[in-house]
């Protein structure tokens, strides 16, 4: 991981000297004088994976993350003997450690209310709906893809993990506005498509081999909501956002949605149980999952010899 530091110029000496002789830490760079605002010396470093936490922390007591400013990026590639050798003096993979402060951080910005989270879920909820009225499964993937939603749960899940009430409620918040609007924005335009004679209540209520199990959820939807709970949280906290396309097109939050927008919209009442049902069951599957997989990275990853104290050693 890449650090770029703005540090205050009487604490300058102290950062670069802990950063300089930690094994875990390479590539230090200090420009004196050069941050404008805030004031202070600018400092850069590379930094294993594993460690970041550590030096964070580290950097937080030195009253970084008040008086100056912290910067964490991820290095693609650092193909030198130096960073090898920085890497081994790191113990454990990678992959394990979880940096927490960017975890919180990026929960911050999955549960923030800006309107195109609002445009994406209502446009994956109306996407789904189609695909309940053609009883297509590729519209049914394309909904899910669109679908915007597991930011917030695993921001949801976060919050609860880590007891941060403002987050928690921030995500549960705009989950909650978030579906119903999509909801409510899916239920008029299948309105306006019943008016037209697009479509009518058999459009909902026909057999539809493809898409019949978005308004039937059984054991399996839980089973399926738990793994892809799991999968998309460590997926955030290891860095493997590419595994979450595979989330994504494994729960059926969205299409849900749009089963029940249609089905109210058409008056389906056998369906409209059921399709509320299997978001439930998603949310809440999803939401568990998340929670219990980070309180156990949490507990494995606590081990009494990383620790700040041991950094500044």
């Amino acid at each position: 991981m890449h650090l770029r530091l703005i540090v205050p110029s009487d604490r300058s000496d102290r950062v670069v000297n802990t950063l300089v002789g930690d094994p875990r830490v390479t590539s230090v760079v200090r420009l004196p004088g050069a941050a404008q605002r805030p004031a202070g010396d600018v400092i850069e470093c590379d930094v294993t994976r594993e460690a970041t936490s550590d030096i964070l922390d580290f950097l937080k007591e030195q009253g970084l993350y008040d008086d100056g400013s912290v910067a964490v990026a991820q290095v693609e590639a650092s193909p030198s003997r130096n960073a090898r050798a920085t890497e081994k003096a790191a113990p454990g993979a990678p992959d394990d450690a979880v940096i927490w402060d960017a975890v919180v951080d990026q929960a911050y910005s999955e549960a923030s209310n800006s309107w195109s989270y609002y445009a994406f879920l209502t446009l994956a909820t109306m996407i789904a709906a189609v695909a309940v009225v053609t009883d297509s499964s590729i519209l049914v993937v394309g909904a899910m893809v669109v679908g915007p939603e597991f930011g917030v749960v695993a921001a949801l899940a976060v919050g609860l993990a880590l007891r941060n009430q403002g987050l928690t409620w921030r995500a549960i918040r705009l989950l909650v506005l978030g579906f119903l609007l999509a909801i409510a924005v899916t239920t008029i335009a299948a309105l306006l498509a019943r008016a037209v004679g697009w479509v009518d209540t058999d459009s909902v209520t026909a057999a539809r081999p493809l898409t019949g199990f978005i308004w039937r959820p059984d054991k399996w939807s839980a089973v399926v909501a738990v793994l892809a709970g799991c999968a998309g949280v460590l997926s955030q906290t290891a860095g493997r956002s590419n595994a979450l396309v595979g989330v994504f097109i494994s729960v059926t939050t969205v299409p849900a949605a749009g089963d029940l927008a249609l089905s109210v919209a058409l008056w389906a009442p056998g369906h409209i149980g059921g399709a509320a049902a299997q978001l439930g069951i998603n949310l809440a599957g999803m939401t568990v999952a998340g929670v219990l997989t980070l309180l156990v990275q949490r507990a494995i990853w606590r081990d009494p010899t990383r620790t700040g104290a041991r950094v500044e050693a």
